[in-house]
């Protein structure tokens, strides 16, 4: 394992969620590689989503939080520029080995991965007050 692949597997520390043997190999992905990404960079996908409300979204703000929580879902659903944004923090952060297992089956797991960013965000929808 080269040095690079070693340090980013020290920085993304365990694995998250459950896996055992009728685990598909998504899922195994899922739970050992993205989820502890996903974990690592979250203060990077709140700065992120903050800097995208205050371009594209100013009444974010003025929303209730239902409409808030579909401008989440919106913004990484359909706003493919921000969405390869989002993808790219994730990947940027896949060992070599990781990464051709990812481009071999990369639109399921593009799926799950963007998934559990919108959850993820959606359950932090509070942090995208005006004071921050």
């Amino acid at each position: 394992m080269d040095q690079r692949d070693k340090l980013i597997k020290e920085l993304r520390g365990e694995s998250l969620g459950e896996s055992n043997i009728q685990s598909s190999s998504e899922e195994l992905f899922q739970n050992e590689v993205i989820r502890p990404i996903l974990k690592l960079q979250n203060d990077l996908f709140i700065a992120s989503f903050l800097n995208y409300i205050s371009k594209y979204k100013r009444d974010f703000y003025a929303k209730s939080v239902e409409s808030k929580l579909a401008v989440i879902e919106n913004a990484i659903q359909k706003d493919i520029k921000f969405r390869n944004a989002l993808k790219g923090m994730v990947i940027a952060l896949f060992t070599t080995d990781e990464y051709a297992l990812y481009i071999q089956n990369s639109s399921s797991l593009n799926k799950r991965m963007m998934n559990l960013l919108i959850e993820r965000l959606k359950s932090q929808v509070q942090l995208f007050d005006q004071g921050n």
